[in-house]
């Protein structure tokens, strides 16, 4: 049998036309990878991202992507795919991955370089299985988010509550290429938001789910996460995915409660 091996790249066009099949085939494990690979594409970087496939007899098995700040994310991959790829040698800052993948690449990484890690992030991925809007349903309607000073400082305090380092500007953040939707209560005032990704193979993610701290308790989040993931679905989505805090026993109950389903746990380290 032929041995795997890694291909690199920093032409992305090139990457998408050998794994874009494979991305396209998991696209719930694969999300993160699907959209920010598309938003990659067509873009000047002042240093370019580096991707790689692992291929053998010219079917791709796994794929990473190395952003110019050095944090990894990789797909689903055996300890010893892990430890054939950290013998690369590639300079790297992190590692993001499902646990399994994450945990055996941190080890072969110490293994390789005598380096220590720490664990930065942990998220559950969710699916959505059949939408069940909660009951009581609290009064209001989803309207797209067109005030762009509050999508800013609404997830401007999103990030502060989730210790996330804030980007150098909006056009630079996660945020920017996403559709926004607010919750508004009868008399027209907005009391929550979520954000929605662009599909990509039939992919939505929705992120961020925030409601300021004054408005909840009060169905809000969960009602603005139905009606962000209903429109979705009506645009065609087969996968409408997001993530929780496993840590936040609250926003993993509600999620479950309208109908996500978890799917695995993802962790981020940082090599020091």
């Amino acid at each position: 049998m032929r041995a795997e091996q890694w291909i690199l790249t920093e032409d992305v066009e090139e990457f998408l036309d050998r794994a874009g099949g494979f991305l396209r085939s998991r696209p719930t494990m694969h999300h993160t990878q699907l959209t920010t690979i598309e938003k990659l594409r067509g873009v000047r970087e002042a240093e370019p991202t580096v991707f790689g496939r692992s291929e053998s007899a010219g079917r791709v098995h796994a794929i990473f992507y190395r952003r110019p700040t050095g944090r990894m994310m990789l797909s689903p991959l055996s300890p010893e795919g892990c430890d054939t790829l950290a013998g690369l040698g590639l300079p790297l800052a992190g590692v993001v991955a499902d646990r399994d993948t994450a945990d055996a690449f941190v080890e072969a990484w110490r293994r390789r370089t005598g380096a220590a890690s720490r664990r930065t992030w942990a998220g559950r991925l969710y699916r959505l299985g059949t939408l069940a809007p909660p009951e009581p349903f609290p009064p209001g309607r989803g309207v797209l988010g067109r005030d762009r000073a509050r999508i800013v400082r609404w997830c401007d305090e999103f990030m502060a509550g989730v210790g996330e380092t804030p980007a150098a500007s909006w056009e630079a953040s996660r945020f920017a290429d996403k559709r926004f939707t607010f919750w508004e209560t009868p008399d027209g005032a907005p009391v929550s938001m979520a954000g929605s990704t662009p599909m990509v193979a039939g992919m939505v993610r929705v992120d961020p789910v925030f409601t300021p701290e004054r408005f909840r308790g009060r169905g809000y989040a969960a009602a603005v996460t139905v009606a962000v993931s209903r429109a979705a679905r009506d645009a065609g989505a087969t996968d409408v995915v997001l993530f929780a805090d496993p840590a936040n026993a609250t926003s993993n109950a509600l999620y479950r409660r309208i109908g996500f389903a978890p799917v695995a746990e993802f962790v981020g380290h940082d090599f020091e």
